[in-house]
């Protein structure tokens, strides 16, 4: 048989669905699709919107058809979210995930059978993990959320949507298709910067001036994620025997670990979203009595009494005692491992404590020697740190060394004296300088 007169080719060629469509699909009609699938809420976006520019090429890898995305909210239960009772918290999120998914499941099932691309990019954490410590994600949902006039970031980091509030979550559904309209970013941001999710964070990852500290809320909230599990198993590696393993973790923690594998991974904390008042739908008991609705959302979340997991060394373990006298400091180790010396660079980003760099304001220029030579500027003022490559400004001291020992130099036992004898490390200006930022870092320990 020809494949002309193959009963298939006959009848998709025969097939409207099959044929190229050129007219826009209506905005209304699809918004009412996506609303019957179980969307909260929806927004649209164009793949050339200057706002998602940065991810069009991830987009286009995923779908090359992509002409339109779908920005999907799927609204979280409250209460659920709020108790300080972890499991109830989690199993909210987690059937959340469910839902929102399976909606994009169902809307991009039903755009299919008219003919057009659609696919669901997911919402779940992490996900393109062999990745890690890169972008291990293929879609970032919430700056699309934001194009798509679903909400804007808050101080927290999260989305808050103008009804709904941050008790949401998100997902994007690509497609191969123009829409009439798209739907426009809001003209303001819902969230009221009251900074209940300051006072709620156990290791302050969100700080009063706005600074964010990636390692706290990624060694905490994320424990049983990536680079805790990696911490856990490097554990079980280097137990001696059960008796030490046992010294080392707790059976409750052994049994939460486990609950996490087998089940979904479980948030230690989230209480950011948890207490945050913003929203339309969320914020009338806050306005009515703001020091109650603190009393009744803030403070439970602080007296109780959990394991707090910091990283040695940090801006986490010196806080967490002073201010949660119920909660209990365990340290663990940082796990975000660094393939080369660029992806080293952006690690001491995400592990810069603002609170240990203190009064440091200072600019160092580095040159790295070797396989893989580099200039890059470093520079630490008002509690933040900037990281550019290339040599940039008036340095208070210039570090020569090569990339191994520049990777090594933070590391807990690093002697910085026979670094300097070997020729390892050179220093231009005040030796002080260079310890002051190691101090800045964690994990690392003292400079010897």
């Amino acid at each position: 048989m020809r494949l002309d007169d193959h009963p298939t080719v006959l009848k998709v060629r025969a097939s409207a669905t099959s044929q190229e469509r050129e007219e826009p699909l209506n905005t209304t009609w699809l918004k009412e699709l996506c609303k019957k699938a179980g969307a909260d809420d929806v927004g649209f976006v164009s793949i050339e919107r200057p706002e998602i520019a940065d991810q069009k090429a991830d987009i286009l890898s995923i779908l090359p058809e992509t002409k339109t995305l779908i920005s999907i909210v799927s609204r979280m239960n409250r209460d659920a979210v709020r108790t300080a009772t972890r499991s109830i918290a989690n199993h909210e999120f987690h059937e959340t995930y469910t839902s929102v998914n399976e909606t994009a499941r169902h809307i991009v099932k039903e755009l299919e059978a008219i003919g057009i691309p659609a696919v669901n990019a997911v919402a779940a954490f992490p996900m393109e993990v062999q990745d890690f410590p890169g972008k291990s994600w293929p879609v970032s949902h919430k700056p699309i959320a934001e194009a798509a006039g679903m909400g804007k970031i808050g101080f927290h980091r999260n989305v808050i949507h103008p009804k709904f509030g941050n008790f949401i979550l998100l997902d994007t559904i690509l497609i191969g298709a123009a829409v009439t309209d798209d739907t426009k970013p809001l003209d303001y941001n819902p969230c009221v910067e009251c900074k209940l999710c300051v006072a709620a964070c156990p290791v302050e990852a969100i700080g009063p001036d706005g600074s964010f500290n990636f390692s706290a809320c990624y060694s905490h909230n994320y424990r049983e994620f990536l680079g805790g599990f990696l911490d856990w198993t490097e554990q079980v590696a280097d137990a001696k025997d059960k008796h030490d393993y046992r010294e080392k973790v707790s059976d409750g923690e052994v049994v939460s670990m486990w609950q996490s594998l087998s089940f979904k991974p479980s948030y230690k904390a989230a209480y950011c979203i948890s207490v945050c008042p913003a929203g339309e739908d969320v914020i009338s008991p806050y306005l009515e009595d703001r020091v109650g609705f603190a009393e009744r959302h803030v403070k439970p979340l602080q007296q109780t009494a959990e394991t707090i997991y910091v990283l040695p060394n940090s801006d986490a373990e010196t806080l967490v005692p002073s201010r949660f006298p119920a909660k209990t400091v365990k340290q663990v180790r940082w796990n975000v491992g660094a393939k080369d010396i660029f992806s080293y660079l952006f690690n001491i980003t995400l592990t810069f404590q603002r609170r240990k760099a203190g009064d440091l304001n200072a600019t160092y220029h580095l040159r790295l020697t070797g396989d893989m030579p580099l200039e890059a500027t470093i520079t630490i003022a008002q509690r933040r740190i900037e990281i550019e490559f290339g040599l940039t400004g008036d340095p208070d001291l210039v570090i020569e060394a090569t990339s191994e020992a520049w990777m090594g130099a933070f590391e807990q036992g690093f002697e910085l004296e026979s670094a300097l004898k070997t020729g390892d490390i050179k220093l231009e200006g005040p030796f002080d300088l260079f310890h002051r930022l190691a101090d800045c870092f964690p994990t690392y320990g003292d400079i010897n």
